[in-house]
């Protein structure tokens, strides 16, 4: 009865490993934020500056399944050279927190810390940013709301 107790235990802890390993980063997508097109307004803020906040609003394709881990959020802000390096450190919880890093490579790089709370249909933002060479620091506030479904070609153009 022990053997069959012990084995009966043993496969048990094998397939809840399994299956944390094998599903464990589709259960750590679902944040909180459904896929869609959203309406985000980004603010870029400059330390020392009251006034002058460059502000745009762009619209985003949340994929809020599949395997990009940062749900397609990142630098918004034009001509921002970190828009375009991979982000590192990706760590979510339950309660609809995401955070990141972004690093760029070689010397002299640009680096960011991000996090995002993320609630449902909308989500708040802020990105930390070091540009590259400079002694520069810089925030980028983000605030999006859903606005409907990703258009069409945004979806195939992520596959």
């Amino acid at each position: 009865m022990k053997t069959r107790y012990k084995l009966v235990q043993s496969v048990f802890w094998v397939t809840l490993i399994l299956e944390a390993f094998l599903f464990g980063p589709a259960y750590a997508l679902d944040l909180g934020l459904a896929s869609g097109s959203y309406d985000v307004t980004v603010r870029l803020e400059l330390p020392h500056l009251d006034t002058g906040a460059a502000t745009k609003v762009t619209r985003l394709c949340v994929e809020a399944a599949g395997e990009n881990l940062t749900l397609g959020l990142g630098v918004l802000s034009d001509n921002n050279p970190l828009a375009k390096c991979p982000h590192t450190k990706i760590n979510s919880s339950d309660s609809g927190a995401l955070g990141f890093d972004i690093v760029c490579p070689g010397t002299n790089r640009g680096q960011a810390s991000a996090t995002f709370d993320l609630r449902g249909d909308r989500f708040e933002g802020r990105i930390t940013m070091k540009m590259g060479g400079k002694n520069m620091t810089m925030t980028e506030v983000q605030s999006g709301h859903r606005v409907g479904p990703c258009p069409a070609a945004a979806q195939e153009l992520s596959k």
